[in-house]
């Protein structure tokens, strides 16, 4: 196996698997979905605009693997268990399930069940997720569940005392944004270590992109300082193509293990072939991700492992 230069050549057959791509129909989950139907897998695009998601699957074209369109809104918690109901009929098994979806740096705004934005999409909204589809994971052998963090996730900081920026309170686009992303890491290692204490064969694993061309930033291009930098982004993005090679090494390398993490390999883990990388002391703290998995059950609703 290639240890630096890691690219979708390097993915197994993943013929009879099921997937699971949320965001699949843009950017990182786009190319993800891509490359793993194109290995032979079912990939479920999990997208909120069905029409748009159909219109993405037929531009995709014929694949080894089949796409199916499925909606799912993660700012909202009944659309997240339709979701997962709808899943289950229809699925027997599932054997990655691909946290991609999110949003970044967006004003302060809320859900219409009141939460921050971008730390309901990011976060709140993968926790239900995945535990609503626990049952699948569990009972599928070898399966993955793989979450797309951030090297922002370097800059998060968590405050339980006023988690999700009540009212606007201490809110900034950029620290919610890293809040959310630290927040992927603490849930990651938690399950893995929840999985872990059940004897699963299920494994929890992150992923980040380092600095890529996506519709991430269609928050950020009017604001000053991303016009006076925009000259340079050619120097430092990398295409979402090569961006979401972090994520898919971590769904379908044989030799990825619970708890890896998976970054570019370059300068700053800006840009680069996947490889595995290293986290914030804050995302490994132990304490904070029990905080925050009671949090989120009780936010969520959602109670699992």
């Amino acid at each position: 196996m290639k240890n630096t230069q890691w690219t979708t050549q390097d993915i197994p057959d993943l013929t009879g698997k099921v997937m699971i791509v949320t965001g699949g129909n843009s950017g990182l989950g786009l190319e993800a979905v891509r490359a793993l139907a194109g290995k032979g897998a079912t990939v479920v695009m999990a997208v909120r605009d069905a029409a748009r998601g159909e219109q993405v699957r037929k531009e995709l074209g014929d694949l080894p693997g089949r796409t199916v369109v499925m909606t799912l809104d993660l700012t909202d918690f009944s659309s997240i268990r339709d979701f997962a109901t709808a899943f289950q009929k229809k699925f027997d098994r599932l054997d990655v399930l691909l946290n991609n979806a999110g949003v970044m740096a967006t004003p302060y705004l809320t859900t219409k069940e009141g939460l921050e934005l971008q730390n309901a999409t990011n976060h709140f909204g993968h926790f239900a997720l995945t535990g609503l589809l626990i049952g699948r994971i569990l009972s599928t052998p070898g399966s993955r569940v793989v979450s797309v963090s951030s090297i922002a996730h370097k800059m998060g900081r968590m405050n339980f005392n006023n988690p999700l920026y009540k009212d606007g309170k201490g809110y900034s686009p950029a620290k919610a944004y890293a809040r959310s992303k630290l927040a992927n890491l603490l849930f990651t290692f938690e399950l893995q270590r929840r999985l872990e204490k059940q004897g699963s064969g299920s494994i929890a694993v992150a992923a980040h992109p380092g600095v890529s061309a996506t519709n991430l930033e269609r928050y950020a291009k009017e604001k000053f300082l991303f016009k006076m930098i925009r000259p340079l982004l050619p120097l430092i993005h990398q295409d979402a193509a090569t961006g979401a090679l972090p994520e898919i090494r971590a769904a379908t390398d044989p030799a990825v293990k619970g708890g890896d993490y998976y970054g570019p390999d370059g300068w700053m883990e800006i840009k680069g072939y996947p490889v595995k990388v290293r986290t914030s002391r804050a995302a490994r703290n132990e304490r904070d991700a029990e905080q925050l998995w009671k949090l989120s059950e009780e936010i969520t609703g959602v109670h699992y492992l």
